[in-house]
């Protein structure tokens, strides 16, 4: 296991932990709450890594390993899954945020962010995962359209606009195609399920 150990001018070594399933605030709240339980005060924290001060001993990132892994997470091991994770996280950031600048390809985006021919990080991607990272982006898509709809904020026309659809009829063509639903289907089944938990 290789935590990434750098020295920072202002604040000493530090040392950074990849850590593989952040998807949410709360996975990042999770992680904060385990490093501080083991007495470390992480300088940050986001999806995909922690900042740590100093080096840690190979039993602190043994107990941290732990930790993270009896509740889903795990740390990364290789330069290549980290770069996977990475390539991951910066996805579900662009899909999962709202007012992105959707000027800029996401290929466009992704290179710039992690400084790599896109061509590369999309050959290491679909090596690793069996999937591509076109096919991951429409994935996570869909399961931000599915929350969007459950919210009932936003019409379906506006939502294909949020997340950089040509049009509604685009949307609603992907979603049943990957869903089977229509994605008023999909609203109606869901408000059918709640009515039937409220019973």
């Amino acid at each position: 296991m290789n935590p990434l150990t750098e020295n920072d001018d202002n604040t000493g070594e530090t040392t950074t932990l990849l850590i593989r399933h952040m998807v949410c605030p709360r996975c990042i709240m999770a992680v904060r709450d385990i490093l501080t339980r083991a007495g470390l005060s992480p300088l940050s924290v986001k999806l995909g890594s922690a900042v740590i001060p100093g080096r840690l001993s190979a039993e602190t990132l043994a107990h941290i390993s732990d930790s993270l892994d009896a509740i889903g997470f795990s740390l990364i091991k290789d330069r290549r899954s980290a770069l996977v994770e990475q390539i991951k996280t910066a996805v579900i950031d662009y899909v999962h945020s709202s007012g992105k600048s959707r000027k800029k390809t996401f290929s466009d985006l992704i290179a710039s962010s992690l400084h790599r021919d896109y061509s590369h990080l999309s050959k290491i991607f679909s090596e690793t995962t069996g999937t591509t990272i076109e096919q991951y982006i429409i994935a996570q898509k869909i399961e931000r359209v599915k929350e969007l709809i459950e919210y009932g904020d936003l019409t379906i026309s506006e939502i294909a606009d949020l997340l950089g659809y040509s049009s509604a009829a685009h949307l609603s063509a992907q979603f049943r195609k990957h869903t089977g639903l229509t994605p008023s289907e999909y609203k109606k089944l869901r408000s059918a399920r709640a009515s039937l938990d409220s019973i």
